[in-house]
C-alpha cells in the first residue's frame, strides 16, 4: 500500500461542487473514476477543501492509498490521461500513512475576484463577480481588519453544527485593486460552510457604502447570520492554497470525532 498527496486544479463551473453526491458530477467522483481506470481500486479520497459548485481551485489537495506500480514521477501524468479538461494534477507526492488531506492541513488560502467597472466581462464572467458599483477598497481593507484573529464566525456560516466548534482562526484578510478587479485574499486554519462568500459579500456591502466597518463587532457578537451581508457569487471564489505545518490545537479532537 502506498500513501500519496496531490496538488489539483479545476474550473468548478461545471461541477456540482467538490465533494461526492449521489448522480451529480463533482471534481472528486471524476477524480476517483481517474484512479479506477488507471490502479483498478476504486477508493474515496480525501480533499483539504469542500468547494461548493461553481468554486475553483487552484490548489486543492486530497490524499488516497492505493496499491499501484506507477512510477511516482509518472503518477501525475497517469491520473491527467484519464481526467476531464477540466481538473488537471499539478503534482503527486508519497507521504506517510498519518497524513491526512484535511486533518493535517495547517490553513486555506482563498482568492476572491470581483470585476469592478461599469461593463461586464465576456471572458471573465466564469471567474470573477461583478460589481458596476465604485468599491471602496480603503474601507473594505478597515473591515477586513476587525475579522482578524481567532473570532466565533457563526455569523458568517449558511450551517451550524451544535456539535461543532464555530471558532476560527482569520490569519489574513487583505483587500486591493488591480486594474479592474478588487481582489480579496483570505486565510484561516479552516472555514466554516460558506464563510469565505458570506464575508465577500460583507466586504461589498461596505464597498458600496451599504454598510458601515463599524458594523462587524456586533456582527460577530450576533451570532446571527441574518446580520451579515449576503453570499457573494460562487464563481468568483477560488482555493489558492493548502498549507501544512503545526495545527491549531483548539477543538482539535472534538472536530476529530465529529468529522471523521
Amino acid at each position: 500500500m502506498r500513501y500519496f498527496k496531490a496538488t489539483i486544479e479545476y474550473d468548478g463551473t461545471d461541477f456540482s461542487g467538490y465533494q461526492w453526491q449521489q448522480g451529480k458530477r463533482t471534481v472528486q467522483s471524476v477524480f476517483e473514476k481517474a484512479i479506477l481506470k488507471r490502479t483498478g481500486q476504486a477508493l474515496r479520497i480525501e480533499g483539504a477543501g469542500r468547494t461548493d459548485s461553481g468554486v475553483h481551485g487552484l490548489g486543492q489537495v486530497v490524499s488516497f492509498a492505493c496499491e499501484t506500480r506507477i512510477p511516482l514521477e509518472s503518477m501525475a501524468l497517469a491520473l491527467n490521461s484519464s481526467l476531464p479538461r477540466d481538473v488537471t494534477v499539478k503534482r503527486v507526492e508519497e507521504v506517510p500513512p498519518t497524513f491526512h488531506a484535511r486533518f493535517s492541513a495547517s490553513s486555506r488560502i482563498y482568492i476572491y475576484l470581483i470585476l469592478n467597472r461599469r461593463s461586464p466581462s465576456a471572458l471573465w464572467h466564469r471567474y470573477s463577480a461583478y460589481c458596476p458599483v465604485p468599491l471602496d477598497v480603503s474601507a473594505m481593507q478597515e473591515t477586513a481588519n476587525l475579522l482578524l484573529g481567532e473570532r466565533d464566525f457563526a455569523a458568517f456560516a449558511n450551517q451550524l453544527d451544535s456539535e461543532k466548534t464555530t471558532m476560527r482562526d482569520l490569519m489574513s484578510c487583505r483587500v486591493r485593486q488591480h486594474h479592474d478587479f478588487v481582489i480579496a485574499r483570505v486565510e484561516a486554519n479552516a472555514f466554516l460552510r460558506g464563510m469565505v462568500r458570506n464575508i465577500v459579500g460583507t466586504l461589498m456591502e461596505v464597498g458600496e457604502g451599504k454598510r458601515s466597518p463599524a458594523s462587524i463587532p456586533e456582527v460577530l457578537a450576533s451570532r446571527d447570520r441574518k446580520l451579515a451581508g449576503p453570499s457573494a457569487p460562487p464563481q468568483g471564489l477560488c482555493l489558492l492554497r493548502v498549507c501544512y505545518g503545526e495545527r491549531k490545537q483548539y477543538a482539535l479532537r472534538k472536530e476529530r470525532d465529529t468529522e471523521r
